[in-house]
């Protein structure tokens, strides 16, 4: 009877996906209180924990979360993706629509769709605002107090960050309050459904998201001290692999179609964070022995070289480079990374002529142009190298390096408003006050663009309420800091 009631359950899930569940609710938390919640959420992280800031992996993690959001109703927050440096494997949701991955479980993954399938589960609990629910009963404590709570119970810190970890929870014990943010089964089956729903939308099948949960699980055998802080938040996770396994074999057996999309995208972003991020030591042990075992594997001297090129050995990884481009000739990042080693060893006519190839073959690259702007600025071709900055700026405004250099180059050719103001965004994003209300105040005296005087008076009055805010220890009037605008001449 049992086996007959479970048939029953998954079959009405694969034909009304939305029948026993759906995000419509009502709710005590506003959307502005969750929004204050995140401000003060976010400071905690970025006081006790390290997110790594790489524009480039960054965009390929929002990227693929936009994806998962285009088949989502349309949400009152900004999201907004991270990627905190912690071995552990882990993955959550923040308030006000702020979505965590832990590196190390990004390292773990092994294709896209694993990654499609945590941020849909994540995605899933912030547009159901399960978060909100457990949040609201907490009200009564003070609201930093919160937010430093629950971020040391969400990022569920391991070695260094342990201590951090502690110290943010600790406050509640004091305060004779406890914050509980473990998700209930029925929360878990809601937002499974609903991610895999989402998924199937954006051309996944869901499958990644049984894989990874899979690895999560394995990692139990190292002990209970060991176990990955997303068990502890999200129960139940060998029943959901069940339940979604037949889920999902059901429905391939129902639509007959599977996920079809390109695996280099994220095979070069994974290379990147465990190049970037990892240990030079092991990561050059293993790459070394992958291009002996396949040594006409392109993308085996791809990711020896980029390894190479950051331990400072260059010569070996640009002949690394020049093989795999031997076997991709037209590959831009190939390309793109061999110029940027050339600009490192300060071989910069050979920098400039590789990177303008990259940049021929994917126009849109940002990194590449950055690049090449600064070898333009070390050559003396500034007004060029400004050029460049500027529309990097424009165009891909998440690529925050090129604010600085924008400025940095500016004052160089004796465009002081425009130096300061770049400047002063780029501190500006970086949450650095001091530097930003510097330059900003100092890009108001130079600049004569009326339309950039308003837009610098209104960024300066934010900074003077969070100057005050932070003075007297209390939540700002601003729930969000406002974006930075960039302004053309």
């Amino acid at each position: 009877m049992k086996t007959i009631i479970k048939l029953i359950l998954i079959y009405t899930l694969i034909i009304y996906p939305g029948f026993f569940f759906h995000p419509e609710k009502a709710y005590c938390m506003t959307i502005r209180e969750e929004e204050e919640l995140a401000h003060e959420f976010m400071k905690a992280v970025l006081k006790n924990y390290e997110l790594i800031d790489d524009p480039v992996l960054l965009k390929y993690v929002s990227d693929i979360g936009d994806k998962i959001l285009a088949a989502a109703p349309s949400q009152p927050f900004v999201y907004q993706f991270h990627i905190v440096k912690n071995e552990n494997y882990n993955a959550f949701a923040g308030p006000g629509g702020h979505i965590f991955i832990h590196s190390g479980l990004f390292e773990a993954m092994e294709k896209e769709g694993e990654l499609a399938g945590i941020l849909a589960h994540e995605i899933s609990h912030v547009v159901c605002r399960h978060l909100s629910d457990r949040f609201e009963r907490s009200k009564k404590i003070q609201i930093a107090t919160l937010a430093g709570m629950a971020a040391g119970i969400l990022l569920g810190a391991k070695g260094g960050a342990e201590a951090a970890s502690r110290a943010l929870t600790i406050g509640s014990a004091a305060a004779g309050h406890s914050l509980s943010l473990a998700y209930s089964r029925e929360d878990e089956m809601q937002a499974d459904q609903i991610g895999l729903d989402y998924l199937k939308k954006a051309g996944y099948t869901g499958e990644g998201l049984v894989t990874v949960l899979k690895k999560i699980r394995d990692k139990r055998w190292f002990g209970s001290a060991e176990i990955p802080a997303y068990l502890t938040t999200h129960p139940a996770v060998e029943e959901r692999i069940g339940y979604m396994g037949s889920w999902i074999e059901k429905s391939l057996e129902h639509s007959g179609n599977r996920a079809s999309y390109s695996a280099d995208n994220f095979n070069k972003a994974h290379t990147r964070l465990i190049v970037m991020y990892g240990n030079d030591e092991n990561i050059l042990r293993l790459f070394g022995q992958d291009v002996t075992n396949n040594p006409d594997d392109p993308i085996a001297h791809y990711r020896y070289g980029l390894i190479l090129s950051k331990s400072g050995n260059r010569a070996d990884a640009v002949n690394h480079f020049k093989k795999a481009l031997a076997k991709k000739a037209f590959d831009p990042d190939i390309l793109k990374e061999l110029g940027k080693t050339y600009f490192q060893d300060g071989r910069y006519r050979e920098a400039e002529k590789t990177l303008e190839g990259a940049i021929s073959l994917a126009p849109d690259d940002p990194e590449a142009s950055f690049f090449l702007g600064r070898v333009k600025a070390e050559t003396g071709k500034l007004t060029e190298a400004e050029q460049i900055f500027k529309t990097i700026t424009e165009r891909h405004s998440y690529y925050t390096p090129a604010l600085y250099f924008l400025g940095e180059t500016s004052g160089k050719t004796g465009n002081f408003a425009d130096a300061h103001y770049y400047l002063g965004l780029y501190y500006t994003v970086k949450e650095d006050i001091k530097n930003a209300r510097f330059h900003l105040g100092k890009a108001l005296l130079e600049t004569s663009n009326e339309s950039r005087k308003i837009i610098i008076e209104e960024m300066l009055k934010d900074i003077k309420k969070k100057e005050k805010a932070e003075k007297e220890k209390e939540p700002e009037t601003t729930s969000q800091p406002r974006r930075p605008q960039i302004v053309k001449n």
